[in-house]
């Protein structure tokens, strides 16, 4: 065989591959994983700094007032995770991981280097306010702010589904060496991802408050730069497979097909002429498993009943895959399905955190933020969030379990049901102290007729913390959900549908923004939000209503959505096996 078919045989695989005769290093392995690393590295570096700092900047430099401020951010914040739902079909029916990674880091650098150019350029930016009523930005300069926003927007959608599958990608998961690499993959992962996460809202949120919004903009468009060259000068190390094709694909097909079929009854003499063949090569590869047939939502059940033997060709495959799908295609469209009652409970729980990512820093602009001499970014306020989440897991896991294993002789772990509704209470908690908080700050700058208030910045530390306790509680028990309920082909939707959860409580906040500012100007006595500034709002009316909606989330799922959590054969499994795996290793 000549050198270029062994090259073309390699290439068509997709498992970790022998070296070339002439090649001195095989590909993939830790070998590859360092430029992979070294591209997530400053990638988050530089798009968490602008996450971070986004209100601050839109407030101060573009001079927009609450509701659109809110709007702009909610949108873009959602825009940025729903992109990761078609980023993910892309890549897997049409351009693969590689290429998807590339062309959304070369988007994020063009998006960014506008958001550069606005910093640079006063032109491109309203003047500054010089008393109460500012002046607004011009459409033309709004549509070039927008436009760097859009291009981080379909930048998101090119890496968040593809960077970590990626890395997956370079190690062999059919052998243990390779399970236990990947395993190191995850951790070494999440570790840049937090080495990342504290220097952008630290160092970079401070330059860009503090110094110049010119340098703390220009370090993140040159930390994306850096992000795509060490990518590229990888390449040649990379282990990159080819499309496979998409299980989004595979979802409209069943919903078309049992649409198509909807006059057909499914019986239970029908369970022979169901369409059930065996496993394809490239399904072999990917390690999809059979499913067992379900008798839950068996209308789906019609995508895969055979009415006709003209559907299917002379070697018995589906002629049309519009018409009829195969049984494990109905079945994984049932499991999500199965999953929309959690996943409904989870979005509330996004809407809680997002009001400190929005609301919260419009009220650490109008707090006294000077410590001595420091001046306190209103941008750092999300560092507690997270510290208080590390706080929570380090004591969960170093402290909580060891202690009752020691005390019960069992390892009890809170159970996802538990943790859910524990996100809930934590976010209904930090939603009520931001209320009473928000009506102290604003009373205080009414008496001392300032648009600061003399309260301290740190009187929203409690807020910011029980915020950070409700992604420790709510958001990582909605992740694991997600994860577990879903067999291991399907691990990448599960990531998808996690951001679509973030993009929907977007959404949802900046509608129900509008929807209560609009009520509210007309009929209150003054609008619950929607100015620039908060003095002139009764921003704590609209707090404890969001709060309502958690206390109506907490029933919902306590009543009804938890049932879908212990109906979790696949999540239960999982965690009887990690806990005996943890059994075995105290002993």
């Amino acid at each position: 065989m000549e050198h270029n078919e062994i090259r073309s045989t390699l290439v068509d695989q997709n498992s970790p591959s022998p070296p070339l005769p002439n090649s001195k290093k095989p590909k993939g392995g830790w070998r590859s994983i360092k430029y992979i690393l070294g591209n997530e590295t400053f990638e988050k570096l530089a798009s968490m700094s602008l996450i971070a700092n986004i209100t601050v900047y839109l407030r101060t430099k573009y001079n927009m007032d609450g509701i659109l401020l809110v709007n702009v951010v909610s949108i873009w914040s959602g825009s940025s995770n729903i992109t990761a739902i078609p980023g993910a079909l892309i890549s897997d029916t049409y351009l693969g991981r590689f290429r998807t990674l590339l062309y959304g880091s070369i988007a994020s650098f063009l998006g960014m280097g506008i958001m550069t150019l606005t910093a640079s350029i006063p032109e491109l930016r309203p003047t500054a306010c010089q008393g109460p009523n500012c002046p607004q930005a011009e459409d033309w300069q709004l549509a070039i702010l927008f436009t760097g926003l859009a291009f981080l927007a379909i930048g998101s959608g090119g890496i968040r589904p593809c960077n970590i599958a990626f890395g997956a990608d370079q190690f062999d998961t059919r052998t243990p060496k390779g399970k236990a690499q990947l395993e190191s993959f995850f951790n070494w992962w999440y570790f840049s991802f937090t080495l990342a996460l504290v220097v952008a809202l630290t160092a970079v949120v401070y330059i860009q408050t503090n110094i110049s919004w010119i340098l703390g903009f220009g370090i993140p468009t040159g930390c994306f730069f850096l992000s795509i060259a060490i990518f590229l000068i990888g390449y040649h190390t990379y282990i990159i497979k080819k499309p496979q094709g998409s299980v989004f694909s595979d979802m409209a097909k069943v919903i078309t097909a049992a649409f198509r079929k909807r006059g057909a009854k499914v019986e239970s003499e029908y369970e022979n002429f169901f369409y059930d063949p065996p496993l394809s090569e490239s399904e072999s590869e990917t390690e999809t498993k059979k499913l067992p047939h379900t008798d839950r939502f068996r209308c789906l059940d019609k995508a895969a009943l055979i009415v006709d033997s003209s559907e299917l060709d002379e070697q018995g495959k589906a002629k049309d895959g519009w018409r009829l799908c195969s049984l494990l295609q109905v079945e994984q469209l049932k499991m999500l399905v199965g999953m929309i009652p959690v996943w409904i409970s989870g979005i509330f729980i996004f809407v809680s955190m997002d009001q400190q990512n929005t609301i919260g820093i419009l009220q650490a602009i109008q707090t006294d933020k000077m410590v001595g001499d420091f001046n306190f970014p209103p941008g750092w306020m999300g560092l507690l969030s997270m510290l208080s989440l590390s706080t929570w897991i380090f004591l969960y896991e170093r402290v909580y379990l060891p202690l009752s294993q020691k005390m019960t002789g069992k390892l009890r772990r809170l159970n996802m049901r538990q943790r859910i509704t524990m996100g809930i209470l934590m976010g209904t908690l930090s939603l009520l102290v931001s209320g009473f908080v928000e009506r102290k700050r604003r009373l205080s700058a009414l008496q001392h007729g300032t648009f600061e208030s003399p309260l301290s910045i740190f009187v929203l530390v409690p807020q910011y913390c029980l915020s950070g306790m409700t992604e420790a509680f709510g958001a990582v028990a909605l992740m694991e959900f997600l994860t577990t309920q879903l067999p291991e082909s399907m691990r990448t939707v599960s990531g998808a549908i996690f951001f679509l959860s973030l993009s929907v409580a977007s959404y949802f906040n900046s509608a129900l923004v509008n929807v209560i500012h609009g009520i509210t100007r007309k009929y209150a006595k003054a609008p619950w939000l929607g100015g620039t500034d908060l003095n002139k709002d009764t921003l704590e009316y609209f707090f404890f209503l969001v709060a309502g909606i958690e206390i109506l989330n907490l029933l919902y799922f306590n009543f009804f959505a938890y049932r879908f959590v212990s109906n979790d054969i696949i999540g239960s499994k999982d965690s009887e096996n990690v806990e005996n795996m943890q059994k075995e290793e105290s002993v």
